[in-house]
């Protein structure tokens, strides 16, 4: 985060972390779903002009139009995302890129290690996928149960995002479709990419693609790269598929 940065804190319950981020920030807007904890946060920092409190479900909320009412192009983003809702608000927060700098948010370990693994490992998915084409997710911070109270009965950890675009050449309509590939793709990931994409390219089509990036046909999902993935699916694209 930057001194000079709108800060969009996502989930600030009692308000621990929005009074940090506004001795460093010109501006923090923090976002709280629940109304008893949003109405708090109002009286708690009535006279502190640079906190707004919003009372929203975040996946509702528009970035865009907050950092164009406060005169930015990006903001930061902050937040404590609740384990079950956390990939919906990372797809929300990938689809307003365009006016987020930077990202820190901290998460439940195994979905921190799933956005950053590698090819090959366990924790390689779909959702790695989806946060490495549009930012570069970096695990900074393990954090323990004991740092919270009450406890959790899980580790947690902060993940920041520098936010950039994989393929600059890209349209959004082709990093939809992209990313609708590469679900299908990890859509059973025992099976392999022929059998995975057979419902929706043909098979002949298939095999030219994967010879032309010299890759095996037995090869699964998680074996390949972000960037050996964007290669056969150009290859099926401009094949017309």
């Amino acid at each position: 985060m930057q001194a000079g940065d709108v800060v969009i804190e996502i989930g600030p319950g009692r308000g621990a972390m929005t009074g940090l981020l506004a001795k460093r920030a010109r501006r923090v807007i923090a976002i709280e779903i629940d109304r008893q904890l949003a109405q708090g946060l109002q009286e708690e920092f009535q006279h502190e002009p640079c906190v707004e409190i919003i009372t929203a479900d975040v996946l509702r909320v528009d970035i865009a139009a907050l950092c164009q009412k406060e005169g930015v192009a990006q903001a930061f983003v902050f937040g404590n995302l609740p384990y079950y809702i956390t990939s919906p608000i990372l797809h929300h927060l990938f689809a307003q890129r365009n006016c987020i700098r930077s990202m820190g948010l901290l998460m439940q370990r195994e979905v921190a290690e799933r956005l950053t693994a590698v090819p090959g490992t366990r924790d390689y998915g779909y959702l790695t996928i989806a946060a490495q084409i549009y930012s570069r997710p970096e695990i900074t911070v393990a954090v323990p149960p004991g740092a919270f109270s009450p406890a959790p009965k899980v580790h947690s950890a902060l993940v920041t995002f520098q936010m950039k675009a994989k393929f600059d050449a890209w349209t959004q309509s082709t990093y939809d479709k992209f990313q609708e590939f590469v679900k299908r793709c990890f859509a059973q990931k025992r099976k392999n990419l022929l059998n995975n994409l057979g419902g929706i390219y043909p098979r002949t089509q298939l095999l030219k693609a994967l010879e032309e990036a010299g890759k095996s046909t037995n090869l699964r999902a998680e074996q390949i790269s972000l960037e050996e993935l964007a290669d056969v699916f150009e290859r099926l694209t401009a094949s017309g598929m």
